[in-house]
C-alpha cells in the first residue's frame, strides 16, 4: 500500500515520586484522552528523532533538553494506520525528573499520575493495551514492535526486538496484543 510515512515522538516524563506526566488532549486525535506529550518530526528540515523530542519537550512542557537527557525505550512502526499513513514512533523516557506540572497550552493540560492510576484513566486503546505494557516492561531497556493495521480494523502486532532493563528481565509483566487502533499527534 503506497501511503505517506509520518514520524513522531512520545515523551515519557516522570517526577521525583516516579509519577508519569500525561497530557489531557484538547484536540484530535485523542481529544479528551490522556497521553504522553510529543509530536511529529519536521522531516522537511531533516530533523532527527532526538532533536524532535527535545523541541517537543520545550514546546509542550517548557523543558530544555539535550539528546543526552533522553533514553530511547521503544521504536514502533505501523503499516497503514487507518488506511491514511504509515507511522514510525520513537518512545523516549526523559531522564531528568520534573519538579512541577507544566503550564496548560493549546494542546491541553498536564497532570502527574501514579502508574496504578493509568488503569482508570481515559487512554487511547492501543496505548493501554500495547504501548504502556511494552514501555513498562522495557523501561531502561529497549523494544521494537510493528503493527500491521488491516483495512477491517484488526491490527496484528509483532515484537521485533526486546531488551528489558537488566533488573526487570525476570519480572516483566506479560504483554497482550489485542486488535485496536493507535492514535497519534
Amino acid at each position: 500500500m503506497s501511503l505517506p510515512y509520518k514520524i513522531s515522538t512520545l515523551l515519557y516524563c516522570f517526577n521525583e515520586r516516579d509519577e508519569i506526566l500525561l497530557l489531557h488532549r484538547a484536540h484530535e486525535p485523542n481529544r479528551g484522552l490522556w497521553s504522553p506529550p510529543g509530536g511529529k518530526l519536521k522531516t522537511d528540515l531533516g530533523e532527527s528523532p532526538y532533536a524532535c523530542a527535545c523541541r517537543e519537550a520545550h514546546e509542550e512542557t517548557g523543558l530544555r533538553l539535550t539528546p543526552g537527557d533522553l533514553h530511547l525505550t521503544g521504536l514502533v512502526s505501523e503499516h497503514g494506520y487507518q488506511g491514511q499513513a504509515h507511522w514510525l514512533l520513537f518512545l523516549f523516557e526523559v531522564k531528568p525528573r520534573l519538579d512541577a506540572i507544566p503550564a496548560p497550552h493549546a494542546e491541553g493540560h498536564f497532570q502527574f499520575f501514579p502508574r496504578a492510576a493509568l488503569r482508570d484513566l481515559a487512554l487511547p486503546l492501543t496505548d493501554r493495551e500495547q504501548l504502556w505494557p511494552l514501555f513498562w516492561n522495557h523501561r531502561g531497556g529497549f523494544f521494537a514492535a510493528h503493527c500491521h493495521c488491516h483495512g477491517d480494523g484488526r491490527n496484528t502486532w509483532t515484537v521485533e526486538e526486546t531488551l528489558p532493563r537488566p533488573d526487570h528481565a525476570r519480572h516483566a509483566e506479560p504483554v497482550s496484543f489485542r486488535s485496536n487502533h493507535v492514535h497519534h499527534d
